[in-house]
């Protein structure tokens, strides 16, 4: 057998042993997701300890900060070109059929948001871009559950197919990630099946039109200001165009730049507030400087509404006491939701 395969078991206090230092990053890495299926647990060991690598400084010679790309991944390009297509015929609507879904009416966060409608950086006056969310269709419980809201058939034919079908893709690749986290958190694979049984997955639809100078003249107007996701992870695919930053520990902006046939995944502050920081949740943005539309699709996966987020034991100690007091998934995720449309209408 070959020895790189063979399985090792960590030592007791690995986590905290191996927590992050604030060292700084120059560039994200990219991890080849093939061995997720794998059978072989020696496989599926060595993937997730290279997850682990990206999430965790001080783990190698080239620290990262929560940030990696994945390629070989199972969606096809075919369902991702779809849903692109359909999110431009969305956003090329009349902007009083979009306001007709205006975001501000659902009690759950669901349908679009015009530009300027949000405003993530309580320093900045609005993000520069528009959206549209959608989350689980089926029935769940808890302050961010209930249906979605969609352009008529008669408005836009074929839309909502065309969306839910790359949505559920997407999920499928959250649901085998989750095992992976696990193992790199030192725990068995299962161990967040239990967790995310209807998943809290919130997927958008993001279009960016160029930046305009004027604009932007106090830099304080970007297509999504400085944040940290709110969930466990984000699923990202971009286009071509640009525009995503992720902060270093230097206070360094480095570029995400796009990659074909990858997705960005980054940690979210669920997972940050379960493992008390040692998967820490960066702060990123977006500025669209390239002069052309942007478009993106992040999905937002967390653990089903009612779980409670209080940090793992190995992840606490005396030296490292709990950072966050206890709260639901669906608690937290909605509050900061609140807050950032709050900031948006001056609240």
């Amino acid at each position: 057998m070959d020895p790189h395969l063979e399985l090792h078991t960590p030592a007791p206090g690995f986590i905290l042993a191996n927590q992050r230092t604030e060292s700084s990053f120059e560039q994200i890495p990219v991890i080849d997701f093939t061995d997720a299926a794998s059978r072989n647990p020696a496989k599926r060991r060595i993937l997730a300890d290279r997850i682990r690598d990206a999430c965790i400084n001080g783990m190698s010679s080239a620290p990262e900060l929560g940030f990696f790309y994945v390629k070989t991944h199972p969606i096809s390009e075919e369902t991702i070109a779809d849903t692109i297509s359909a999110a431009r015929d969305f956003f090329a609507l009349p902007t009083p059929d979009k306001l007709a879904l205006d975001i501000h009416k659902s009690a759950n966060f669901k349908g679009y948001t015009a530009l300027l409608g949000e405003n993530t950086d309580p320093e900045g006056r609005g993000d520069l871009h528009e959206g549209f969310d959608i989350g689980w269709e089926q029935a769940t419980t808890g302050p961010m559950s209930g249906a979605n809201v969609w352009p008529s058939e008669a408005t836009l034919p074929g839309f909502r197919a065309r969306v839910l079908a790359y949505y559920h893709a997407a999920v499928q690749l959250g649901q085998a990630l989750f095992p992976l986290f696990a193992l790199a958190l030192d725990l068995p694979e299962t161990f967040f099946d239990d967790k995310t049984t209807t998943p809290a997955a919130i997927m958008r639809l993001l279009h960016y039109p160029p930046q305009r100078p004027a604009i932007d003249d106090d830099g304080r107007v970007i297509g999504i200001g400085a944040h940290t996701d709110y969930e466990c992870f984000t699923i990202l695919w971009q286009d071509a165009v640009g525009g995503l930053q992720v902060q270093n520990a230097d206070g360094k902006w480095i570029d995400a730049i796009p990659i074909e046939g990858t997705f960005v995944i980054n940690l979210g502050d669920q997972f940050a507030r379960w493992t008390n920081d040692v998967f820490k949740s960066t702060l990123h943005r977006v500025a669209n400087a390239s002069g052309r539309e942007r478009y993106s699709m992040p999905l937002f996966f967390g653990t089903d509404y009612d779980v409670l987020l209080e940090p793992l034991p190995s992840c606490v100690s005396p030296d490292q006491p709990s950072k966050y007091e206890a709260v639901t998934a669906g608690e937290y995720v909605k509050r900061r939701l609140e807050e950032t449309y709050a900031r948006s209408k001056g609240e």
